[in-house]
């Protein structure tokens, strides 16, 4: 029998006193629980209202101290972000012989997948905080007043758009030989799922989620199916 030390995180006040985005984790949690566990036993949940970019953060030291004591013991998480948004300090993590690490919405990744899903995670959000400024900047030379929630509305999903973008350019490298050859749309969400190749809030894939790597990358697309 397998024990599991849950942790939550969200960077709101007001997330956790609604319980906003703690419900996603907690049903994220449970059906990796009931689905890709054979009775599990969950001895303790730790949950905490911080920013993932403080390492300093005394409910997971909590949550670590107990997994790391507990002989057959795994730290569960519902998404990687949840743990951190830092590459450096989701792979030191994974270094420690004492931890192991599982993330409910990859349950079939390695720490190879993981440390590909971190470093993409870490990528996109340091372009999406370039992308953001640049748009502010070119406003601002622009003479349009900034502050408004217009403004910032429209800068926001401009660097959501260009993330996605630079996030496609990496992804089609794998999807667009496979579309080439002939794979159908659900060939390839089948593939990158048992590759274990993460999207962009972890789970399967789904021919969806490849006609839009595609549409967002034309010069590799050969159309859809």
């Amino acid at each position: 029998m397998t024990k599991y030390v849950c942790y939550l995180r969200v960077s709101k006040k007001s997330q956790g006193e609604s319980g906003l985005g703690l419900e996603a984790q907690q049903r994220d949690l449970e059906l990796f629980l009931s689905s890709y566990t054979k009775d599990p036993e969950v001895i303790a949940t730790f949950t905490e209202v911080q920013s993932g970019a403080d390492d300093d953060r005394p409910e997971l030291a909590k949550a670590l101290a107990l997994v790391r004591k507990t002989p057959d013991c795994e730290l569960l998480v519902a998404k990687l972000d949840r743990l951190s948004r830092r590459v450096s300090f989701v792979a030191k993590l994974m270094e420690d012989k004492k931890v192991k690490l599982r993330v409910a919405c990859m349950p079939h990744a390695d720490p190879f997948a993981l440390h590909v899903y971190s470093a993409l995670s870490e990528q996109e959000r340091i372009f999406i905080s370039q992308r953001t400024r640049a748009a502010l900047q070119s406003a601002k030379a622009r003479g349009v007043k900034l502050g408004g929630c217009r403004d910032n509305i429209d800068a926001r999903n401009a660097g959501l758009k260009a993330a996605a973008d630079a996030r496609a350019s990496k992804l089609i490298t794998i999807i667009g030989p496979m579309r080439d050859g002939g794979k159908t749309l659900a060939e390839i969400a089948n593939a990158l799922t048992t590759m274990a190749v993460p999207t962009a809030r972890g789970g399967r894939w789904s021919p969806v989620q490849v006609s839009d790597i595609l549409r967002r990358a034309p010069d590799c697309a050969r159309g859809a199916s």
